[in-house]
């Protein structure tokens, strides 16, 4: 009895975080130092937001773009995509992403906005826009970290960018207009081009999408897929995490001072936000198990319901509204929120894999 018992102890597997890099165990560190960095190159380096915004594209600061571009190539050629048939026939994981995160999470901020913001027009307006951009950059970084299912996370994105294409202006219109008259409220229109949401898509998922299958594609042709995941994918892995790190240095520079000249403000715009990433994650992994999901795809489900795109909706609120305004501000505070928070949760979601799913295979994203 004795000896079994030890047998099994000694067994068990030791904690998921402890399985992680030295990089990724370490990285709310990386990047609290990260967001520390660009708020005080935003601050004591005379001309740097202008130079970080003289070349665009798609509305987006170019360094930015090249930030998005490095974080989510490696990942995406992480992805299997020979295997993505097993997702798309899942229909309750492509159901439940696309009520979660087009009728529920744009509901949710809209109402969270309107609860703790009903006095700041400005902001209010911005956290809808925030609520309405569904993600489809960081939530791949954050998903791989949590050892969430890359095939699915990779379907639910794309499906997301055709979904924001399609509906994007169609729902600001709804929650910026129409539903406040019908509530007895006051609204602000939201004009927005879907052939700059179209752009959008197409650079921030379109590019690093291609390069990732192609990657694969040619490496797994020219040497098989036992190099190419054993030899190749631990070379770009790391890259992600620096494209990840650089995109915060320069988001954070560029919005620096007016993060650090409001902080009230930013405190304001800070508290609905926390709610709304609370609720969205716990509904959306708590949802993924009652219906029966695997853990990475309950993982998945709830990182693609919580995130949101903030470069979307920073360049659709400067670009409606003006650089100086308060909507472009609330944008602005997206990410200085949600950063923390996601990474947070995906600790959170591997400890909750030990409890949940203990039967979980844990070396199943480990590439």
């Amino acid at each position: 009895m004795t000896t079994t018992t030890t047998t099994a102890r000694t067994a068990r597997p030791a904690p998921f975080v402890a399985r992680l890099s030295r990089l990724d165990r370490l990285l709310p560190l990386w990047i609290g130092l990260a967001m520390v960095a660009g708020l005080l190159l935003g601050r004591v380096v005379p001309g740097l937001n202008t130079a970080l915004e003289a070349v665009e594209v798609s509305g987006i600061s170019l360094p930015i773009a090249v930030g998005l571009l490095v974080m989510m190539y490696p990942v995406l050629a992480k992805v299997r995509y020979d295997r993505l048939d097993t997702v798309t026939g899942d229909r309750r994981l492509l159901f439940s992403s696309l009520v979660l995160n087009w009728l529920i999470g744009p509901a949710v901020m809209f109402a969270l906005a309107w609860t703790f913001l009903a006095d700041h027009a400005e902001y209010r307006t911005g956290l809808v826009i925030v609520g309405l951009a569904r993600c489809i950059a960081m939530v791949i970084i954050w998903n791989d970290l949590a050892c969430g299912d890359r095939e699915a996370a990779a379907v639910l994105v794309a499906l997301n960018s055709v979904f924001q294409v399609l509906a994007f202006g169609v729902l600001g219109w709804f929650y910026l207009s129409v539903l406040p008259g019908w509530l007895g409220l006051s609204g602000a229109a939201l004009q927005v081009s879907g052939w700059d949401i179209a752009g959008n898509v197409l650079i921030f998922l379109g590019v690093p999408l291609l390069a990732g299958y192609l990657t694969r594609r040619l490496g797994e042709r020219a040497k098989g897929r036992t190099w190419y995941e054993d030899a190749f994918l631990p070379r770009i892995g790391p890259v992600a995490l620096y494209g990840l790190l650089f995109t915060i240095v320069v988001l954070f520079a560029l919005q620096g001072d007016a993060i650090t000249s409001q902080p009230w403000d930013v405190v304001l715009i800070a508290v609905p936000l926390l709610a709304y990433f609370a609720i969205m994650w716990a509904g959306s992994y708590g949802l993924g198990r009652a219906i029966g999901l695997s853990y990475e795809r309950t993982t998945t489900l709830a990182f693609t319901a919580a995130g949101n795109n903030f470069e979307l909706a920073i360049a659709v609120a400067i670009g409606t509204f003006g650089v100086t305004s308060g909507q472009a501000l609330a944008g602005v505070v997206g990410p200085l929120i949600e950063v923390p928070v996601l990474v947070a949760l995906v600790y959170v979601s591997l400890a909750l894999r030990q409890r949940l799913f203990p039967a979980t295979a844990p070396a199943r994203n480990s590439p």
